[in-house]
């Protein structure tokens, strides 16, 4: 399915309550600066999430293939740069609650993160480059200060919803093919990259109008990682919006789409990976800050702003504070 096709669906789009779902591409402005984002719409769908045993590079915690049904959302067309970080990070507000906190959401307490260990950018540079380097908890903290900020409710996307997006309704290990095409055209990474990230949206997007869903830098999802819970769903039944809740535990949580360090058969859309503790080696803290990794340069995460804004607080709310692993 093509933009073209992907928007006349989506502005059709049919929520689970059967009622037809309005949506458009839009940017969003942050208020308060000059910076914005663009958000695309992706429609409710159901797909076959994971890989086929056959498919060159997978690893045993992509399967098995279950059926997987999802509402609609609308998802970030790049990633999060450090452009709009910026406006978090220099930010000394705390936005009143508005409508889109439900009284069973409320986003209290939102705190910015303290000075890193190194320079956050690892030299690479800022205008347009994507953020890295940033535990899940920034992520989410990030997101629910926009949320306060925009009053729009943004929170980091499942791993159902992170792989039917970069699918982006097709059925091979990438969104353009079966890898023996041009991978250059469309990711950053270990092949092509120069040991650098680059700009966001400076390769070819996915069939539904997506950039750097491969390579460039791996992202953040919002589920705890569960090397086997694929086995948990029925093959036959779709699981209707899964996800395994994030808890306390600093570790593990789910990351795809690999980055401009790794090898082709990351960059796959089943690809999965869990952090690691080694993400923070470097950190002289104990049990090391849980704002910045001094050791995952290559981690970044982009938004989704899903259409029922009275979701579950276990999709926004970090529970992680100073847990040890």
């Amino acid at each position: 399915m093509n933009l073209q096709a992907l928007l006349i669906a989506a502005f059709c789009s049919t929520g689970q309550s059967g009622q037809a779902v309005v949506m458009q591409p839009f940017r969003q402005e942050i208020p308060g600066g000059k910076v914005s984002f663009e958000m695309l719409p992706i429609p409710a769908g159901t797909f076959l999430m994971g890989s086929p045993e056959t498919e060159k590079g997978r690893s045993h915690q992509e399967g098995p293939i279950h059926p997987v049904r999802l509402s609609p959302f609308w998802m970030g067309k790049c990633e999060v740069t450090w452009n709009e970080v910026d406006e978090f990070l220099i930010s000394t507000d705390q936005p009143p609650a508005r409508a889109v906190e439900s009284s069973r959401q409320k986003m209290d307490g939102i705190t910015r993160p303290t000075p890193p260990y190194i320079d956050e950018t690892f030299g690479h540079g800022r205008d347009r480059m994507p953020v890295l380097g940033v535990t899940q908890h920034f992520a989410m903290e990030y997101c629910r200060w926009l949320s306060r900020k925009t009053g729009r409710l943004y929170r980091l996307p499942t791993e159902a919803e992170w792989e039917f997006a970069c699918r982006a309704g097709t059925t091979t290990p990438f969104s353009f093919g079966n890898g023996n095409g041009p991978l250059s055209e469309y990711a950053w990474y270990a092949g092509n990259s120069g040991d650098s990230p680059h700009a966001v949206g400076s390769k070819k997007p996915n069939p539904w109008g997506l950039f750097d869903m491969h390579g460039n830098v791996s992202e953040w999802c919002l589920d705890s990682f569960v090397p086997n819970g694929y086995t948990q769903f029925q093959r036959k039944r779709p699981a209707d919006n899964p996800f395994f809740p994030p808890g306390r535990d600093r570790y593990s949580h789910v990351v795809r789409g690999g980055a401009w360090t790794d090898p082709e058969n990351q960059l796959r859309c089943a690809a999965r990976t869990g952090s690691s503790a080694k993400w923070n080696q470097r950190d002289p803290g104990k049990p090391g800050s849980i704002w910045w990794l001094s050791d995952g340069e290559f981690v970044g995460f982009r938004v989704v702003a899903p259409v029922d804004a009275t979701e579950n607080p276990e999709m926004t709310r970090s529970l992680r504070h100073q847990k040890t692993p």
